[in-house]
C-alpha cells in the first residue's frame, strides 16, 4: 500500500480550472525605454584584446568565449525592463535555464557567479541555479536609501513598504572530482588505501582534525588547506595498499598535488569593514550614462554603480581571470574588470544599449589605455 494521495492528474486539475481564469503567459512586450535609437549601432562587436563585447544573444557566443572566472549575471527582473523580459517573476526560471545551462558547461570549481536581481525574481531562479550545480554562498543587499523613492511614494495608499533594495547574490559552482563532491572523494579515496580512518590525522600533522573536519561527511566538513591536502597524499601514496596506487589521483596516472588542490576553491577576498548590505544610493551623477553627455536622457533605468561592479569582481577573482557579462547593458562589469586589469567577454541584445555601451568603452580605452 503507499501514501499516493487520491485524486486528479495535473492534466485534470487544469480541465478542471475554467478557461477564463486560466493564467496566460507572461508578457514580454516591453514597458518602453527612456531612450530607443532608430539607427543600428556602428559595429555589431568590439574589441581590443582585454575587452571584447557583442551586439546579440549570449547564448550564441558563449562557446567563443574564454573560461570563466566571474560570472556577473543582470539580466531579466521581471519587470518588463526591456524587450523580452517578462512582467513577473512567474516565467523568469524558463528565461534563465539556457543561460545558468551554459555557464555550468563552462565554469569550473574556481568560477565565482554574482546574480542580481529582485528579491522574488532570485528566489524563484535559485532551484534553477541549484540544479545545475551552483552552491549558493551569500546574498547581498544593495540598500539604495530614501532618496530612491523620495516624493514617488504616496504612503497614504501604498499597501507595502517601499522598495529601496535589490539583491546581488554570490554563488560558487559545486567542485567535483570524478564525479563526486570533494568530502565524498576525500574520505573514499583514504579508505582505498585500506589504513584506518584515524591514522589521517598522523598524515596531515594534526590532533584530530582530518577525521573531524577533512573527512567528515556532514555540515562540519572543512576544504582542506593545500599543505594538508599534500601530507595527505604523500602519506596515503607511501603507506596505503601497493595495488591500489594512486591514490589521490584525477587521471589515475599521479597523485594530485597541493596546488591541484588548491584550484577547486573560488577565490575570495574581502575587504575590511564591508559587509553583506551595501548602503549607496542609487547612480547619478557624471557616471551616469546620457544621450547627450550630462545633458540628456539617461540611457538605462538601472545602470550599476562602478565602485559596487568592482568590488564584487576584485572580491571573486585573481589575477590572468576572465570576467563574463551575458547581460551587459551598459557594460558596467567589463569597465569595471578593465580597470582591475582583467579581460572580460559581454553580450548585449538591444541595439540601443549596445550602442550606448559600446561608445562608454571605447571612451574607457582611450582614458585608461592598456599598460
Amino acid at each position: 500500500m503507499t501514501n499516493t494521495p487520491e485524486g486528479p492528474a495535473p492534466e485534470e486539475l487544469e480541465e478542471l480550472v475554467p478557461t477564463s481564469r486560466r493564467r496566460e503567459h507572461t508578457s514580454t512586450v516591453c514597458r518602453g525605454k527612456a531612450v530607443t535609437r532608430t539607427e543600428a549601432p556602428d559595429a555589431d562587436h568590439w574589441s581590443d584584446g582585454q575587452t571584447t563585447v557583442a551586439l546579440g544573444d549570449s547564448l550564441s557566443h558563449y562557446d567563443a568565449w574564454d573560461t570563466p572566472g566571474c560570472i556577473v549575471s543582470d539580466g531579466a527582473y521581471g519587470v518588463l525592463g526591456f524587450e523580452g523580459d517578462t512582467s513577473d517573476h512567474i516565467e523568469m526560471p524558463e528565461w534563465y535555464e539556457p543561460h545558468v545551462a551554459a555557464w555550468s558547461r563552462r565554469a569550473t570549481a574556481q568560477t565565482v557567479l554574482w546574480f542580481w536581481n529582485s528579491e522574488i525574481g532570485w528566489a524563484t531562479v535559485h532551484p534553477v541555479l541549484e540544479r545545475h550545480g551552483w552552491r549558493y554562498v551569500n546574498a547581498n543587499v544593495w540598500d539604495k536609501g530614501l532618496g530612491h523613492i523620495a516624493g514617488n511614494v504616496n504612503t497614504k495608499r501604498i499597501r507595502r513598504f517601499p522598495v529601496v533594495s535589490e539583491v546581488c547574490v554570490q554563488y560558487v559552482f559545486e567542485p567535483r572530482i570524478n564525479g563526486k563532491l570533494l568530502k565524498h572523494w576525500l574520505l573514499e579515496e583514504w579508505k582505498r588505501t585500506g589504513l584506518p580512518v584515524r591514522e589521517a590525522n598522523k598524515a596531515c600533522g594534526v590532533a584530530d582534525a582530518a577525521v573531524r573536519k577533512y573527512l567528515d561527511q556532514g555540515h562540519l566538513w572543512y576544504w582542506m588547506p593545500p599543505e594538508r591536502f599534500q601530507m595527505m597524499t604523500d602519506y596515503a601514496n607511501e603507506h596505503g595498499k601497493p595495488e591500489g596506487k594512486p591514490y589521490f589521483s584525477r587521471d589515475g596516472a599521479a597523485p594530485m598535488t597541493g596546488d591541484d588542490w588548491a584550484e577547486t576553491r573560488a577565490p575570495f577576498n574581502c575587504p575590511h569593514g564591508v559587509t553583506n548590505v551595501w548602503q549607496r544610493p542609487a547612480l547619478r551623477g557624471a557616471e551616469r550614462i546620457k544621450t547627450n553627455g550630462a545633458y540628456g536622457k539617461a540611457v538605462h533605468l538601472n545602470q550599476k554603480p562602478l565602485d559596487l561592479m568592482e568590488r564584487i569582481v576584485s572580491a571573486a577573482t585573481a589575477p590572468g581571470s576572465v570576467v563574463w557579462e551575458p547581460f551587459g547593458g551598459l557594460f558596467s562589469a567589463s569597465v569595471a574588470a578593465r580597470r582591475l586589469g582583467l579581460r572580460s567577454f559581454a553580450g548585449e541584445l538591444d541595439p540601443t544599449y549596445f550602442h550606448y555601451g559600446m561608445e562608454r568603452l571605447i571612451q574607457e580605452a582611450r582614458q585608461r589605455p592598456l599598460l
